[in-house]
């Protein structure tokens, strides 16, 4: 009886076997062989899409580029109330006043022409359209709308603190301290309100 069991089972696996081998698959026809490479063509395209939009939406600077983290050395910090330091690759001035030191946007607030220092007028003044700025960056004259933007600056002292521009944008107190480094982000611009 076991033995007959076995003969069937065995039969049915054979059986089995045969219809799986004449089980044939059909290849694609042309068309859909097409549209598969179609798809994938497509697919591609807007990853590749997709990839470059992050890409260039994500931008990355690289310190010391406009755009990124400038380290700016502490012995080239002027002496209060004199010309400031200007640093072209970057647009920014570097002041330093009675309230403490500032990091002026070099690039007037009217059509964005580059404001320069002026020795015999004490003050910056715009080429194009005559806008003119106090050294604290203070509007004084001409069609600007408003007074320079400031740049994120954090300065860090020997004692070991440091102190970060406000929302703002006001000079940042040194109270006597001496600067162990300063850090200025050229990519977070604080824009100011009105002409003050």
């Amino acid at each position: 009886m076991a033995s007959a069991v076995t003969a069937a089972e065995t039969k049915a696996k054979a059986v089995s076997t045969e219809r799986a081998a004449e089980v044939q698959v059909d290849l694609p026809s042309r068309r859909e062989f097409l549209y598969y490479i179609w798809g994938a063509s497509l697919l591609l395209l807007l990853g590749e899409a997709g990839a470059g939009l992050i890409w260039f939406a994500l931008p990355r600077f690289k310190e010391g580029t406009f755009g990124g983290v400038f380290n700016f050395p502490p012995d080239r910090v002027p002496v209060v109330d004199t010309a400031p330091v200007s640093v072209p690759e970057g647009r920014f001035h570097v002041v330093n006043l009675d309230q403490g030191l500032n990091v002026l946007y070099a690039v007037c607030t009217h059509l964005g022409c580059l404001p320069k220092w002026n020795e015999q007028e004490d003050r910056f003044l715009c080429p194009c359209h005559g806008s003119q700025y106090a050294l604290s960056g203070l509007y004084l004259a001409g069609p600007a709308p408003r007074s320079l933007d400031r740049f994120e600056t954090t300065v860090y002292f020997t004692d070991g603190t440091s102190e970060t521009s406000d929302s703002v944008g006001d000079p940042i107190p040194l109270n006597g301290k001496t600067i162990d480094r300063i850090e200025i982000n050229t990519g977070k611009r604080i824009k100011r309100t009105g002409r003050n």
